[in-house]
């Protein structure tokens, strides 16, 4: 990973977020323990001052809320470092999280579970531990995709390994909603890969914007980027579909998947205009059609960001921005259409039915009285039709510079106000330089444009196995084997000794091999024995990894002198009932809820209705060490009474249900 104490604007705006994610916590924390005194009491003098308290207190959330909007749209940090003329685009910023120590609960887990010294792991674990501090700071390039990856493929192995489903093991996740700054902690694993799964996509979008878009390669690398972003948000929507936090809801998701390819398609029409766009009939006609889709696909993206219950979330000067990217990319493509009619007149040479079919194909319909091919053929026709494109894009520029004179966040994107300000003198130019006649006699509207791109542009699926990951606790032996899920007897020692030449059992299977047609009356049943025991070493040496003919191989010593065996068996897994792991809302309006983790070890009456209210929060003592970049979250102690609450916006979610 890189330097967190690095001084680039990139770990500037990061840590910027940490802090405001902190205040935001402080400032909930206040909001719950208020409501919960609101509640409580019925002396008419308190209620007052904790209603003005909770004013003071919503007003504070308000604001740290713009503040967090306002890291979200800068997005003049992540463009390229060379000076460009374009309209900036949209990154994602990473989700934030705090340390998480594996140490104890992994070497616990192992003593207990695996029967094995924990201490020989210690550097595994310490491994693990390091490549996800490393995974807080990616670099920004294919390296940090990387990294990213091979954590989350990493955290497959953990999940097999060290994460029953019956129970918790103790190791508490914290990570910070990207766009509201409330924390979700819970002893679930399935938050850490999704939260990782999302930093990997927002890790592409700031690759993407940082491509040189003045270069060929630069915009095929964002295309390329911001597709392969669109599909790893797209797998995550997909794959965990009951995510606590509003910035992984699948609602959220979609919307950012259709923000990331219709940047992509941005990108697409960039690329086609990049060597210069020739004042040429045809040329103009597939520009025309591709700057539409551009507008097009910003206007569903828009239309989305103002849908509940997105529109509560997303940053509002992103959805300003779509509708801002709308309007200039549908005045450009009346623009286009304009100049065709106006530039470009019937010759004698030209071919009629080829310039009559290119202009049909950007309407879905013609003016009341006009043909096609007549507009083609007559002067006047051209130019009343041209000038009614150019009054439509310029009110469509008009409309965006209204826009983004409105939203203070985007009226200080200097590059912005100048393309668009730039766009729509050109309008007027163009205007002002065709024949002043009495435009009160044309009563022609300009019809809409039909968008079509011969670039289509799909989300690009996570490729996970171009990453090879070797699983850090490999020595425990075959994942099929020596998961969390089976349970062990403790190794026992069977020392065999020679009898007839023969073993008395056969060996099966492949890595590690198990014991069958095991002769009740051998010698190696009398010492212990069990049909089906799986042989997990040979005189000390650890043969987990070994196959039929390299246990043999090992067992030919038997008769000159005895040989002892580690063997141990299955056991049955007892039906048990599963931990409980609630998510719940502190009964926060809108963004702003508490998301923490409630914990009972109690077995409680599956049947049984939860409690409404909750008359007081437990604030937990572990996890206490102070992370890099957050202060640690609330937490239950195992053991501590039942935490009673009204569960909103989230259910009560069970191990058992798949809390993902």
């Amino acid at each position: 990973g890189c330097n967190p104490l690095a001084e680039t604007g990139r770990s500037k705006l990061q840590n910027q977020r940490a802090a405001l994610n902190q205040q935001i916590l402080r400032a909930v924390r206040m909001r719950a323990g208020a409501e919960n005194l609101l509640r409580a009491t019925t002396n008419n003098k308190v209620r007052e001052q904790v209603l003005l308290e909770l004013s003071f207190v919503n007003s504070d959330l308000q604001i740290l809320k713009e503040e967090l909007e306002g890291l979200n749209i800068s997005v003049e940090v992540y463009q390229n470092a060379e000076e460009t003329f374009s309209i900036p685009l949209v990154p994602l910023g990473l989700k934030e999280t705090k340390d998480v120590d594996f140490t104890l609960p992994l070497k616990d887990f192992i003593q207990e579970h695996y029967s094995q010294d924990s201490s020989e792991y210690e550097d595994e674990i310490a491994d693990l531990m390091d490549l996800r501090q490393a995974c807080r700071t990616p670099s920004r390039d294919e390296a940090g995709i990387e990294m990213l990856i091979s954590y989350f493929l990493q955290l497959g192995y953990v999940e097999n390994r060290f994460f029953p489903p019956t129970r918790h093991i103790g190791v508490l996740f914290t990570w910070y909603d990207s766009f509201t700054g409330v924390p979700v902690c819970q002893q679930n694993l399935l938050l850490e890969k999704a939260s990782v799964l999302f930093n990997i996509g927002a890790l592409y979008t700031q690759i993407g914007t940082r491509c040189n878009r003045q270069t060929q390669a630069g915009l095929e690398n964002a295309v390329d980027a911001f597709q392969k972003a669109a599909g790893v948000l797209s797998y995550l929507k997909e794959t965990f579909t009951h995510t606590p936090s509003y910035d992984m809801s699948p609602a959220m998701l979609n919307v950012l998947v259709k923000m990331m390819l219709a940047q992509a398609q941005e990108c697409v029409f960039e690329q086609i205009g990049l060597s210069g766009i020739r004042n040429e009939f045809f040329t103009l006609v597939k520009m025309t059609q591709e700057v539409a889709k551009v507008g097009e696909v910003y206007m569903l993206v828009n239309t989305a960001m103002n849908q509940e219950p997105v529109k509560e979330n997303i940053p509002y000067s992103w959805s300003k921005l779509a509708q801002i990217k709308s309007d200039h990319y549908k005045a450009l493509a009346h623009y286009f259409t304009a100049t065709i009619l106006c530039d470009h007149e019937l010759q004698p040479g030209d071919d009629e039915d080829q310039q009559e079919k290119a202009l049909s194909q950007l309407y879905d319909y013609v003016p009341e009285g006009l043909m096609v091919l007549d507009v083609l053929k007559d002067k006047v026709q051209r130019k009343q039709l041209g000038k009614a494109h150019l009054r439509k894009a310029i009110v469509y520029h008009e409309e965006a510079l209204r826009v983004c004179g409105l939203c203070k966040k985007l009226r200080n994107i200097e590059v912005l106000q100048e393309v668009l300000t730039a766009a729509h003198k050109r309008s007027l130019l163009k205007y002002a330089q065709q024949e002043t006649e009495d435009d009160f006699l044309s009563l022609i509207q300009a019809p809409d444009i039909l968008s079509k791109t011969e670039h289509k542009i799909e989300t690009i699926a996570p490729q996970f196995s171009r990453v090879k990951v070797k699983d850090f606790f490999h020595k425990l032996g075959p994942l099929t084997v020596f998961s969390a899920k089976q349970r062990w007897t403790a190794p026992r020692t069977i020392c065999l000794h020679h009898e007839a030449a023969e073993l008395g059992f056969s060996l099966k299977g492949g890595s590690p091999v198990q014991v069958y047609c095991l002769d009740p009356a051998c010698p190696a049943a009398s010492a212990g024995l069990k049909e089906g025991d799986y042989i997990v070493s040979v005189d000390g040496v650890d043969c987990k990894w070994l196959g039929v003919n390299e246990v043999l191989e090992k067992l030919k010593g038997v008769g000159k002198q005895p040989v002892e065996i580690e063997v141990i068996s299955c056991q049955d897994t007892a039906a048990s009932l599963h931990s409980k792991s609630a998510t719940y809302s502190m009964g926060m309006q809108k963004t702003y809820s508490l998301i923490c983790l409630a914990m009972d070890e109690d077995k409680i009456d599956q049947t049984k209705k939860a409690p409404l209210k909750l008359p007081f929060l437990s604030w937990g003592t572990k996890n206490r060490q102070k992370a890099a970049s957050t202060l640690c979250l609330p937490s239950a102690v195992a053991g501590s009474s039942q935490i009673k609450k009204k569960l909103s916006p989230f259910t009560l979610f069970n191990t058992e249900s798949s809390l993902y």
